[in-house]
């Protein structure tokens, strides 16, 4: 194995997280999440060379997985809708609540009914990017990622309530 290979590996294996957690947030069922994942980390090697340490690994890797699932769920969409035939769940603790894991499950499918745009900005949050962050992998500006972000709360505060 090359060293451009070792340390691509090591990459991955120290940042495999952020792949998973976009990847669950732009897929419906298991194989969707497996082929994405495989798909995000293809890209990720693909554009490797460029990167240029400009930013930190983890931010370009936000930036290559959010657009690679944007793509992948702009295309699916185009070519029709899916039957979810499974659902994820998180892994259960001996200290399993119930009613913690039904309102994670809304609040989760809430979020995946936002647009590209707004699912990904909630993912970086919810991974406790700062707006700084955020506007660094998104492209946009740090006071339109907070608007955004307040924007997209209050919209999902409000079909939160209604259900």
């Amino acid at each position: 194995m090359t060293d451009k290979e070792q340390d691509f590996v090591q990459i991955i294996k120290e940042h495999e997280g952020i792949i998973f957690k976009i990847a669950r947030m732009y897929s419906n069922n298991r194989e969707d999440l497996n082929d994405l994942y495989q798909d995000i980390v293809y890209q990720l090697w693909k554009y490797f060379d460029t990167f240029k340490g400009e930013s930190k690994v983890s931010t370009w890797m936000y930036r290559v997985s959010l657009n690679t699932s944007i793509s992948r769920w702009r295309k699916e969409k185009r070519q029709g809708q899916k039957v979810d035939i499974e659902h994820l769940f998180l892994k259960q603790e001996e200290n399993y609540d119930s009613e913690f894991e039904e309102r994670l499950n809304k609040v989760y499918a809430k979020i995946r009914q936002l647009n590209d745009i707004e699912k990904g900005l909630m993912l970086l949050l919810l991974e406790g990017k700062k707006y700084g962050e955020i506007a660094e992998v998104t492209g946009f500006s740090p006071s339109n990622v907070g608007t955004r972000i307040s924007r997209i709360k209050k919209k999902l505060k409000e079909q939160l309530k209604n259900t």
